[in-house]
């Protein structure tokens, strides 16, 4: 039971910690490398309505593999 109790304890320790540094800092939570906007591409293939060359490729080669 006590090591429950102090894996608790640690766990809602470092929660806090956490939470102090973000009231403090105040600022918005985002990823480490920015996303696909930090080099230049504003969407995802997926949802592109205009498909790019790279994706074309891609798609060919599988319907190639698949006949």
């Amino acid at each position: 039971m006590s090591v429950y109790l102090i894996a608790c304890s640690v766990y809602l320790l470092v929660m806090a910690c956490m939470l102090i540094g973000y009231v403090i800092q105040r600022k918005i939570i985002t990823g480490s490398c920015g996303g696909l906007a930090s080099i230049g591409i504003e969407m995802k293939c997926d949802y592109c309505s205009d498909q790019c060359d790279a994706r074309k490729h891609r798609e060919a080669l599988t319907i190639k593999k698949v006949e």
